[in-house]
């Protein structure tokens, strides 16, 4: 009779893996690649680079290590990392728009590198500067992002992926806003190389030198061929499952495939390159069977190996080598040459190869969220997934549903942790969407993008076929997506909470039998349930979020929320409501707002109300009576009501006062057990002398909102003195054109002993009135990077920095 298997979860676990090899720790194995991994993330994660020198040494030490072999290999692969990803990023940095040519007007030549993208008054594009000595020497082959500002859409059209121009330009370093669940725009920028961004300043002056070439060029035309066969609204979607033009989807549209779990199939993935590397795997061998007499020049298995590497780094290619695509590339060369050479390749090793070829190719890959999802995703089903997925009839369909229960459980730590996002809906939609968008609705769309380059005219049946098919399921998923409980946004954890979670994920992953699997579902709780930091009773905190130059705070006390003001939204595209506001109420925790306060109806002030008001459900919007902002309270002087132990007083405007704009913003005064902060909008000399006549003792506070984000026309010398401020807050953007906040202004602050904070250095500001007296932590400061070093100031941001104000 056969034995009975132990119970034990130890012989459950060698039964279900196999045994455990020392060979694994080889150069290139999983070991090896998950040792280097650590090492590029870790020396990107460091808070400065040490010096190019000190980098150089630290290669040459690796080298050593791995030249010596045994246990120190792994040692030299995690130091290699560290020094390959530091001399990269160092160069990148190094490589960046010096100060002397910032704000300057510069003659450049190029090509646009990408498919520009079109707003209703601007057009972004990246651009390649020529590579000669007629161009600025700091910008010779670098690339740049630019925007076309013009109302003329048809002048804008023009400029096409792979043409040749000439413009007149203004750059400057690329800089980005720095907030608690927002998106890094500095850190994009190193991904992506990006040496300057900037405008076109004369668009009448651009000089069109050359016609589209190239891949960038073919995919544009291609797309534009897509639109024109595809009239219906679903031709958006067939051009990002086909080409990876993702361009004309909304905001409303990735709302939805953030909420369904669906834009790792949006975008061009892995299971795209492996449907034509098939394809070209397969025409390569029919080639060989037609014609059995090249089989004595390279045998047929091998020919279709080499078709399938052919047509994975083709496709890799017109796609703008994503990471997705370049990891399966790189997988599948690496199954072609193990075959080729006869030797055995398990996936893991083949995972594991591909991972270290996209590392050393561009270690700054890591930057970006495809990269962890694409590796990661393989890696938790490769280790889950047994090979034996049961009984026949039932084998795919359990392997399918099996492989989206071990991805939903194995990616959602990284989920949470790179968009501070989970998506329940996920798992139900892609059970749906991945066979069918993925078998049928991207082979129509590729099939329609072959015929088309092999006579035009030729892809607009399966183009519309594929349209029509994503439009059978399309509805069904969106009303999923638009279900309340389709997805939940999460606080911003702490340091720890990631390993927890992904610890709990391996755990409740293992084979049945290990013990205590219930247990680690409470290491899920740090993630999922973070805590919230909220004051205690008669205590506030502040968060002046860095929304450019715009102005948006939040105050918070136990139980309460109040957002003052939701910073600018232009007709060019950008909102600091959707980009700022909104994703920074998320990583704090707020759920609802129980008062919204507009200043004045400014645009830098009011512009990202409409993106607020649609993200949270707001009690009530107070603004002066007369400003452009419908359904309001009017904000008048003597209101004043109290939360958790903390009143919230108007100081301005009064009720005769007539809405004059910046001078009738409504005032704030926030008043706690432990300290005052006054909020002062775009307030000028006029109100503050007003406010010291009418009110002098309500103008003395521990910590005051520069008014008018530091102009000359306000911050009277005799306001500053009564305030008898400790904490100044400056919100602005970086460089921005009005030169806030004016140096004479600062300087007026810190002559009266007043810390001097903006936000353009700082990031977002966060201050507590506690017991445990007046704290303030700068998010630059707080969660320091590498690549915004250079904003940092001797450990703080501050334009006057006070060492005796804590720091948590």
């Amino acid at each position: 009779m056969p034995r009975s298997p132990d119970p034990s979860w130890a012989r459950a676990w060698a039964a279900y893996r196999g045994p455990v090899v020392a060979h694994r720790i080889a150069l290139f194995g999983p070991i090896s690649a998950a040792t280097l991994l650590a090492g590029v993330t870790g020396g990107l994660l460091l808070p400065a680079l040490p010096g190019t020198g000190w980098l150089v040494v630290l290669l040459l030490l690796a080298l050593a290590l791995l030249l010596r072999g045994g246990g120190w290999r792994l040692a030299g692969v995690l130091l290699f990392g560290i020094g390959f990803a530091g001399l990269h990023a160092d160069h990148v940095l190094g490589g960046q728009l010096p100060a002397s040519l910032e704000r300057r007007a510069l003659e450049i030549q190029g090509r646009i590198a990408e498919l520009p993208v079109h707003e209703p008054r601007r057009t972004r594009f990246e651009f390649v500067v020529d590579d000669d000595t007629s161009q600025p020497e700091a910008l010779r082959g670098k690339r740049i992002r630019l925007g076309w500002f013009d109302e003329d859409i048809q002048a804008r059209a023009r400029l096409q992926a792979g043409s040749r121009w000439a413009f007149p330009v203004e750059l400057r370093t690329p800089m980005g806003l720095r907030n608690p669940g927002a998106s890094d725009g500095e850190k994009h920028a190193l991904a992506a190389r990006i040496a300057a961004t900037g405008h076109v300043m004369e668009p009448v002056l651009a000089r069109r030198l050359a016609s589209p070439t190239g891949i960038a060029a073919w995919r544009e035309r291609m797309s534009a061929r897509i639109a024109a066969s595809v009239p219906s609204e679903s031709s958006r979607y067939v051009r990002a499952l086909a080409l990876g033009d993702t361009r004309a989807l909304d905001e409303t549209d990735w709302s939805r495939l953030r909420a369904a779990g669906l834009t790792h199939l949006i975008a061009i993935s892995g299971f795209h390159v492996g449907l034509v590397a098939g394809f070209f795997a397969m025409l390569a061998a029919a080639v060989w069977w037609l014609f059995p007499g090249l089989c004595r020049w390279l045998p047929r298995p091998f020919a279709a190996g080499m078709g399938a590497i052919l047509g994975a780094c083709l496709y890799a290619a017109l796609t703008g080598f994503a990471v997705p695509t370049l990891r399966t590339a790189v997988m599948i060369a690496a199954l072609v040459t193990a075959r080729c050479l006869r030797r055995r390749q398990r996936l893991a090793d083949t995972l594991s190869l591909g991972c270290i070829v996209l590392l050393l190719l561009d270690p700054l890959a890591v930057l970006g969220a495809g990269f962890w999802l694409s590796f990661a995703g393989v890696a938790w089903l490769l280790w889950c997934l047994p090979a034996d997925q049961g009984p026949r009839r039932w084998a795919m369909l359990h392997g399918f549903v099996a492989a989206q229960a071990v991805a939903t459980l194995g990616l959602l730590p990284l989920t949470v942790l790179l968009f501070g996002q989970a998506s329940f809906a996920g798992p139900v939609a892609n059970l749906a969407a991945v066979p069918w968008w993925s078998l049928v609705v991207v082979p129509l769309a590729l099939l329609g993008v072959l015929a088309e380059t092999v006579h035009a005219g030729l892809g607009q049946w399966p183009w519309q076929a594929a349209a029509w098919c994503f439009d059978l399921l399309w509805p069904m998923l969106a009303r999923v997506a638009d279900s309340p409980l389709a997805m939940a946004w999460l606080p911003e954890p702490r340091w720890h909470a990631w390993p927890l979670a992904m610890l709990s994920a391996f755990w409740l992953l293992l084979p049945r039998g290990l013990p205590g699997k219930p247990l680690a579902l409470l290491l899920w709780l740090p993630l999922l349930c973070p805590p919230r930091d909220l004051p205690a009773h008669g205590e506030a905190e502040l968060t002046v979020i860095d929304v450019g130059q715009g102005l948006s705070v939040l105050v918070r006390t136990t139980n309460h929320s109040l957002l003052y003001d939701m910073g600018p939204a232009t007709i060019d595209g950008f909102d600091a409501g959707a980009r700022a506001v909104v994703p920074a109420l998320h990583g704090l925790g707020v759920r609802r707002l129980d008062a919204a306060v507009v200043s004045h109806g400014d645009n830098d002030h009011a512009g990202g109300w409409n993106k607020v008001s649609r993200a949270f459900p707001v009690a009530s919007l107070l603004a002066p009576e007369g400003s452009p902002v419908p359904g309001i309270v009017p904000c008048r002087a003597g209101q004043s009501w109290q939360w958790d132990g903390v009143r919230i007083r108007v100081l301005h405007p009064s009720a005769w006062f007539p809405y004059l704009g910046n001078e009738a913003s409504c005032v704030l005064r926030i008043e706690t057990a432990h300290g005052n902060a006054l909020l002062t909008g775009d307030i000028g000399h006029f109100v503050e002398t007003k406010l010291l006549r009418d009110d002098p003792e309500s103008v003395r506070n521990d910590v005051v909102l520069v008014p008018h984000h530091g102009s000359a026309g306000s911050s009277d010398e005799v306001f500053v003195a009564a305030t008898g401020a400790r904490l100044a807050l400056v919100s602005s953007g970086a460089g921005n054109r009005f030169g806030h906040p004016r140096k004479d202004v600062v300087q007026r602050w810190c002559h009266a002993g007043v810390e001097v904070v903006d936000t353009a250095q700082a990031g977002a500001i966060r201050v507590w009135l506690g017991e445990k007296g007046l704290q303030v932590q700068e998010r630059r400061a707080a969660h320091p990077r590498l690549w915004d070093a250079a904003r940092r100031r001797n450990g703080t941001a501050g334009l006057c920095y006070a060492p005796e104000m804590q720091r948590p």
